[in-house]
């Protein structure tokens, strides 16, 4: 196997396998990938290609031999039981993909489909890094001054102290493999800054932070509150899928609120018509930073092989995105980061005080 591997379902996203084939396309020319998996139903995928390629949309120097069509005629729906879909769907898309990932013949596997299937076909099929007990799904959050990133968002709803801990590790090395960020400062999620703030779990999950990060070689600052991580005041924000999920789903309510409103008023009178045709360069920019097609996708991270989930409105340049970040992380090794951090973890004393081994496994 090339080491730069990537594998696409084809068939996820609400804008159909056109937004997969076509970001895979861009992918050729834009990106560091040596070899795509385009998996999905056959016919379709060529079908597309061919289009695309005798209307020249995509240049004419498409190198083609880096694309392989992988024939998977089933389809996980977004209202299908995940655990249960995946066990009857065996040549579905999101199962062959991943399968491709464990069989080592790609690194990184990347679908804009069922966030459920993709998660638990992740965990199932792929598997855990020895030693992590919950993967966790990532994403970077803008800000001020770039990206915080935000784990876990929409994996692990329920998560123990140690789960946190483990979260804090994963984002910390992501951060700084991913983005070059430096000692990346990493926060606990809580409703207010004060050590003995939060519930039981959160509380537990600080001590340990506190009482390990030295020795993880994690930068931990304390909490962090939801109004601070727009404003970057840390690198890594570290809750669980519920709290997570409510702060990614409020922030891309938000951003599309703001520019709405943004417009209307700009649009108000004349003066601001003529203010707004003057500052149009940078409302451009602002709309970028706040687009989710540059980011590419949220990482599943904590597993053998990269899985990335892109949105699920993911248009062409969403899936290229994602396909970038996949050859960063693996150009980056992350999962052997993981894996050296968490000897770290094994060295610890009084390590049996943190109770890893009577965590039970996620499906």
């Amino acid at each position: 196997m090339d080491k730069l591997t990537v594998v696409l379902d084809v068939m996820g996203g609400d804008n159909g396998p056109e937004a997969a084939v076509g970001g895979a396309l861009l992918a050729l020319s834009q990106t560091d990938v040596s070899k795509l998996f385009l998996v999905g139903q056959e016919d379709v995928i060529d079908g597309l290609i061919k289009k695309a390629v005798d209307g020249g949309q995509y240049g004419k120097s498409l190198d083609l031999s880096r694309l392989e069509v992988v024939h998977a005629p089933e389809i996980i729906g977004t209202d299908e039981v995940p655990t249960v879909a995946l066990k009857a769907k065996k040549n579905s898309s999101i199962v062959v993909g991943l399968n491709l990932v464990k069989e080592g013949k790609a690194s990184a596997f990347v679908s804009a489909g069922s966030t459920g299937a993709v998660l638990a076909g992740g965990t199932t099929i792929v598997g855990r890094i020895r030693g992590i007990k919950r993967p966790a799904l990532g994403v970077m959050l803008p800000s001020t001054s770039g990206f915080t990133f935000l784990t876990d968002s929409g994996a692990n709803v329920d998560a123990k102290p140690e789960y946190l801990l483990q979260f804090a590790q994963m984002g910390s090395i992501y951060m700084s493999a991913m983005m070059g960020v430096d000692k990346p400062r990493v926060g606990l999620v809580n409703v207010g800054a004060e050590r003995e703030k939060g519930n039981a779990v959160v509380k537990e999950a600080h001590e340990l932070l506190e009482s390990q990060s030295k020795h993880l070689g994690i930068n931990f600052v304390g909490n962090v509150e939801g109004r601070d991580i727009p404003l970057r005041v840390v690198d890594v924000a570290v809750c669980d899928a519920f709290v997570g999920n409510v702060i990614l789903k409020y922030a891309e309510g938000f951003a599309k609120g703001i520019m709405s409103i943004l417009k209307e008023e700009l649009m108000a009178g004349p003066m601001s018509k003529i203010g707004a045709m003057l500052s149009k360069s940078a409302y451009k920019r602002l709309r970028k930073r706040f687009d989710y097609n540059e980011v590419g996708g949220a990482p599943f991270i904590g597993l053998n092989g990269l899985v990335v989930k892109a949105h699920g409105s993911s248009n062409e340049v969403a899936i290229k995105s994602a396909i970038g970040q996949c050859t960063k992380f693996i150009q980056a090794d992350v999962p052997s980061l993981i894996r050296k951090n968490l000897e770290m973890l094994d060295n610890i004393e009084n390590i049996d005080n943190i109770n890893f081994d009577n965590a039970k496994g996620e499906n």
